[in-house]
């Protein structure tokens, strides 16, 4: 996919998929899920969604690491350590691979999930020992800058 289809897509306007929950995940209700594919990476280790959901309660299992950004309504999202996060509209959370997580979604909430499957180890180690040893030539270095998102105004 190109930039410019990105960019053209419009997470406020992108029609969703209809995208059910797993029956056997719902707890109570009976919320409708629709999600977007709106980008990926050329490995396929990463994506880009837009998903939305109606009223329910539900338990979501995660395969990938996923960090959420939320686009409107809002969500009680229950931890694996039973710690409750409430979460609307401007909000982040990531979950690693492997957990799970009870939400509670009162009316609406429509997100942007990035989702990466995790490399394995063997190549994980690998890719540490390459940057390891581009380090002499200066092609292993990390960026003096860090992201915006980690700056401090």
């Amino acid at each position: 996919m190109s930039i410019e289809i990105v960019s053209k897509l419009g997470m406020g306007n992108a029609t969703l998929d209809n995208c059910p929950i797993h029956p056997d995940w719902i707890l109570e209700g009976k919320p409708i899920a629709r999600s977007k594919l709106i980008a990926w990476s050329s490995d396929c280790a990463a994506s880009s969604y837009i998903w939305d959901c109606t009223a329910g309660r539900f338990n979501w299992h995660y395969e990938s690491e996923e960090t959420i950004y939320f686009l409107e309504g809002s969500v009680i999202i229950k931890d694996n350590n039973g710690v409750i996060h409430r979460l609307s509209a401007g909000d982040t959370i990531s979950f690693p691979c492997g957990v799970a997580a009870e939400w509670q979604v009162d009316n609406y909430v429509r997100k942007v999930a990035f989702i990466r499957s995790p490399l394995p180890r063997s190549v994980q180690f690998g890719k540490r020992a390459l940057t390891f040893l581009k380090r002499p030539l200066g092609g292993g270095a990390k960026p003096a800058v860090q992201p915006a998102l980690f700056q401090r105004g």
